[in-house]
C-alpha cells in the first residue's frame, strides 16, 4: 500500500489558489500461453507524485517518479510556479473553478498480492481443459492477467481520498479454420473488478463459459457471409455498450464538445427513440457495483452519475472542473489520469444505456429478416458520431429464428441517426470492461447495455 506523503502538506498550497497533489502506484501482472507454452510472463511496476495547480484559467503541472515528503514538496512548488508563469504570460483571467465541499473518501478496497506461479498454474489448468475436450481447434491461447491503481489524492477545495482501483481477467482465444480453409478466431474475456484470487477461485467455473466460446467458433466454421445493406438487427448487449462507448460517449466529453463534436448543437435535442436512455455511471449501476466503480476523480470531485440521453434527448455532458464552469455545470467526477504523470482528462467510467422491457426471444421474434449480433473485434469512430465496428460473431434471423452464423463483417452508420430507430430494448443489461479507452491516454472503462433491435448499414463479404 502507498505510503501517505501529501494529506501533511496542504498548508504549501497558495490560499486561493485550486491545488492538486496526487501520489500513485500502478501495478500490471500478465501470463500469456499458446499453445501450451508460456512465451509472456511480466510484472510491472510505476510509482511517481504529481502536482497540478489552477491559476486564472491556466494550469501549472509537475511530477516527478518518486513517492516521498521530498517529492511531494518539489512538485508542488514546481506546479505552483509553472502556474503563474502560465498566467502572466497567457493571461485568461478566468475566474475560479467551480466549489466542491471539502470532505474525504476512505479506502476502498486494499490490493492482495500473489505469486506469479498463481497466475501460470491458473492458466495451465484452462489450457489443459481446451486441449483435451477441444482437439479440433487449430490453436489456443491463455492469458491471466492484472492491473491496478491506487492513488492518494489531496486538494485545496474539494475531496481528498485514497481510492484503490484493481481489475483481473482471463482471455480465452481459439483458432480453427472455416470449411473453406480461411482461418478464423474468437475469444472470451472472464473477470471484472478486483484482485486475481478474489476473482479466480477454481478454474472449473470457467469451463461454461469456455464450452460456450467453442460452439460459437464450430458454429462459424460453417458459417456464411452477411448480406450487405441496411437490415433490421439485434444488437447484443456488448455491441450497445460498445456502440455506447465508442460511438456516443466520446461525442459528449465536453472537451470534444468545445473541439466541435456533433453533441455541441445537439444539447437538449432528440438524438435517438424514446426508448433511449444513456448514463455514465460512477460506482453503482441499476442497484448493483459497477463494472470498475469511481468514487473520487483526480481533481477531488467525488463522482456521481452523468445523466447524458433521458428518453431520447441529449440532456448533458461529462466534465471535468474547467469545463463544467464553462457550461456552467455541475462536475461529477469524470476528470481522470492514467500514470502519475499524466494530466487528468475527461474521460468516461462506466457507460451504458438503459434497460427497457423486452425480452431478448421476443426481439429474436420479431424480426422475419435480419441478424443478430453478438461481438466486435474492433471498432472506430469519431466526434461525428459516424462508426464503424467489426463483427467477429452473429447469426442470421430466419422468420424469428435464429440461422446460419455469420462469418466477419462489419456494420457503420451514425450514432445519433442509428439510435432513433431502436423500436426494442430488453430488459438486462450485458457489461464488459476488460478494455482501454484510448483517448490520449489509455484508461480502464466499463461499458454495456440491453439488446437492441435497430437498422444499421451491414456489410458483405
Amino acid at each position: 500500500m502507498l505510503e501517505d506523503h501529501v494529506s501533511n502538506k496542504k498548508s504549501l498550497f497558495s490560499a486561493g489558489v485550486h491545488t492538486e497533489l496526487r501520489e500513485q502506484k500502478s501495478r500490471s501482472i500478465s501470463v500469456f500461453l499458446a499453445q501450451g507454452n508460456l512465451t509472456g510472463n511480466a510484472r510491472m511496476e510505476s510509482s511517481g507524485t504529481s502536482a497540478r495547480v489552477y491559476q486564472n484559467g491556466v494550469y501549472g503541472f509537475s511530477s516527478m517518479a518518486e513517492c516521498s515528503e521530498e517529492a511531494s514538496e518539489t512538485v508542488l512548488r514546481a506546479a505552483t510556479e509553472n502556474a503563474r508563469f502560465m498566467d502572466r504570460h497567457v493571461g485568461k483571467g478566468k475566474g475560479p473553478l467551480p466549489f466542491i465541499p471539502c470532505g474525504g473518501i476512505p479506502l476502498n478496497r486494499k490490493l492482495q498480492d500473489t505469486d506469479q506461479k498463481r497466475y501460470i498454474e491458473f492458466a495451465k489448468e484452462l489450457d489443459a481443459y481446451i486441449t483435451a475436450k477441444y482437439p479440433k481447434l487449430s490453436s489456443r491461447s491463455v492469458i491471466a492477467m492484472e492491473d491496478s491503481m491506487e492513488k492518494l489524492i489531496c486538494t485545496s477545495d474539494g475531496y481528498d481520498g485514497h481510492i484503490c482501483a484493481p481489475r483481473s481477467y482471463i482471455y480465452v482465444f481459439m483458432n480453427t479454420e472455416t470449411t473453406s480453409g480461411t482461418p478464423i478466431e474468437l475469444f472470451k474475456a472472464m473477470g471484472g473488478s478486483g484482485t486475481f484470487i478474489e476473482n479466480f477461485t477454481d478454474p472449473v467455473l470457467l469451463y461454461p463459459k469456455i464450452d460456450t466460446l467453442y460452439e460459437q467458433i464450430m458454429h462459424k466454421r460453417e458459417g456464411v457471409y452477411a448480406e450487405a445493406g441496411y437490415k433490421t438487427v439485434v444488437l447484443s448487449g456488448f455491441m450497445s455498450g460498445m456502440l455506447a462507448h465508442e460511438a456516443v460517449g466520446h461525442t459528449v466529453e465536453a472537451d470534444l464538445v468545445l473541439g466541435g463534436s456533433v453533441a455541441g448543437p445537439a444539447l437538449h435535442q432528440q438524438v435517438a427513440s424514446e426508448m433511449v436512455s444513456l448514463v455514465d455511471f460512477a460506482h453503482t449501476a441499476l442497484g448493483a457495483p459497477a463494472p470498475l466503480p469511481v468514487y473520487l476523480d483526480d481533481e477531488g470531485t467525488p463522482a456521481e452519475d452523468a445523466v447524458l440521453i433521458r428518453d431520447g434527448i441529449l440532456t448533458g455532458y461529462m466534465h471535468s472542473r474547467e469545463s463544467a464552469q464553462h457550461f456552467g455545470a455541475r462536475p461529477q467526477g469524470n476528470a481522470r489520469a492514467w500514470a502519475f504523470s499524466d494530466e487528468p482528462l475527461i474521460r468516461m467510467r462506466n457507460t451504458a444505456v438503459l434497460p427497457g422491457k423486452d425480452k431478448l426471444e421476443d426481439i429474436i421474434a420479431s424480426v422475419d429478416d435480419g441478424y443478430y449480433l453478438i461481438n466486435s473485434s474492433n471498432g472506430q469512430a469519431d466526434t461525428t458520431g459516424e462508426f464503424m465496428f467489426g463483427v467477429n460473431m452473429g447469426y442470421e434471423i430466419k422468420n424469428g429464428k435464429l440461422g446460419r452464423a455469420l462469418l466477419d463483417t462489419t456494420i457503420s452508420g451514425v450514432a445519433f441517426n442509428m439510435l432513433k430507430t431502436v423500436d426494442m430494448v430488453s430488459d438486462t443489461v450485458e457489461w464488459t470492461s476488460s478494455g482501454y479507452c484510448g483517448k490520449k491516454q489509455p484508461m480502464p472503462v466499463g461499458m454495456g447495455g440491453p439488446a437492441l433491435r435497430c437498422k444499421v448499414m451491414i456489410g458483405g463479404r
